[in-house]
């Protein structure tokens, strides 16, 4: 099993595919990466060589953020907009939805199951 950017590859799955198993690459990010390296994408992972293997894992360490990293930096931004006490930061701060959603129904998912209200049956 291949093991790139501490996340192990499924081997029997195509290089493009297998590659979007790691956070932070998507389906054109590896269709990037395979044609950077000249690598066919219609080829499995268990397929690929140690060298084809180790070039894929230098290429996403010298050029991308993935992983552990691209974490900590989504958090990092996450907290920046709450300290500064912005409106993005402040919807994170009550657990609502950032991206303007409505939430006078709906947005059960951020806001949690529904809870009744005392004195309302009539």
């Amino acid at each position: 099993m291949a093991r790139i950017a501490g996340v192990n590859i499924p081997t029997g799955k195509r290089v493009p595919i297998a590659l979007t198993y790691i956070t932070g690459i998507g389906p054109s990010i590896a269709n990037d990466i395979i044609t950077s390296l000249n690598i066919e994408a219609s080829r499995r992972v268990n397929q690929l060589t140690d060298d084809e293997i180790l070039a894929i894992r230098e290429y996403i360490d010298a050029n991308l953020t993935v992983e552990g990293d691209l974490r900590r930096e989504v958090q990092m931004n996450i907290k920046r907009a709450m300290d500064m006490g912005s409106y993005r930061g402040l919807r994170h701060r009550r657990n609502l939805p950032v991206r303007g959603q409505r939430t006078h129904t709906n947005a059960r998912t951020r806001k949690g199951p529904a809870k009744a209200i005392a004195g309302k049956k009539k």
